[in-house]
């Protein structure tokens, strides 16, 4: 299924608050592909003219249009309908040029000088990773990918943790039946091997990747959840063994899920911690001035 990380349905749900104008063909169309992004899994004509409340032969020939603009795709098997590689770009496009995005490096950048490790900021793009943003370590030694990078689900960190919040029919779909591509001696090809890992990672939520996709490399990623609690995106941190082994992953869990948290607010609107703290200072200053 061609997908693209919760974050444009989020983008979606915000547009919604503003006050809502006329309806016209047009904003017809931007509903339902809000309505196709914001949907966990793909969605039926069915489905989408039920939600809609437009007639079924305007909702189909507007699905037509969208396809062939390729902002929506069609699963010819299902008959249903998913986010389009056009689609895809755009929201990739506007995560990475988007006033937020400069907090979310921020927050990148003191991770990385808190553990000393590369750390990435990822999302699903159907079948592949996006590394949506990247701080590098000040090591010589390290590991050398660029943000933009897109990298395999089944032997990666954040992939295994995306895979792992799919339903049984979603991943069979996304992965098949294998084996599966093999990059390492580590990599696991067999499918019911994986969905016992994706099982671990469910529970947990905690993504490894040790060698897996590239040997002598250690990774590990946590999630970072829309305001709906759904897993969006995943904060990573991968760096060479033997100077980054497993266990000195885990020791980084507490600071990279307290990253994905300071991202989390970022989705939502909050203000993050750093601006809180000025906005008192300034306030108590107009206080003493009066």
């Amino acid at each position: 299924m061609e997908r693209t990380v919760s974050f444009f349905g989020i983008m979606a749900n915000k547009a919604k608050t503003t006050a809502a104008p006329r309806r016209t063909p047009t904003l017809r169309a931007v509903d339902i592909v809000e309505r196709v992004a914001r949907a966990q899994q793909s969605v039926s004509l069915d489905e989408i003219t039920r939600e809609s409340r437009l007639p079924k032969a305007t909702v189909h020939r507007m699905l037509r249009l969208l396809e062939q603009a390729g902002l929506l795709r069609r699963e010819l098997a299902a008959k249903r309908y998913c986010v389009g590689p056009r689609l895809s770009s755009l929201a990739l496009d506007v995560l990475t040029a988007s006033p937020p995005h400069a907090r979310r490096h921020a927050i990148l950048g003191r991770l990385v000088e808190q553990i000393g490790e590369t750390c990435n900021l990822t999302v699903r793009d159907g079948a592949e990773v996006v590394y949506v943003d990247r701080v590098e370590t000040s090591s010589p030694v390290r590991l050398n990918m660029e943000a933009g990078s897109r990298v395999p689900l089944h032997c990666t960190a954040s992939g295994k943790l995306f895979l792992s919040q799919l339903s049984q029919p979603d991943l069979r779909d996304l992965i098949g039946t294998g084996p599966l591509r093999r990059y390492t001696a580590r990599t696991i090809t067999d499918v019911a091997a994986l969905e016992r890992e994706l099982k671990r990672i469910r529970e947990d939520r905690i993504g490894m990747d040790v060698s897996e996709f590239l040997e002598g490399s250690v990774c590990l990623a946590v999630p970072v959840l829309d305001p709906k609690g759904r897993v969006c995106a995943a904060v990573a941190v991968h760096g060479p063994a033997p100077r980054m082994s497993l266990k000195t992953g885990i020791a980084y869990l507490p600071a990279l899920r307290k990253a994905a948290k300071a991202i989390e607010a970022t989705l939502s609107g909050d203000a993050t911690p750093s601006t809180a703290p000025v906005a008192r200072k300034v306030e108590l200053s107009k206080r003493r001035a009066s």
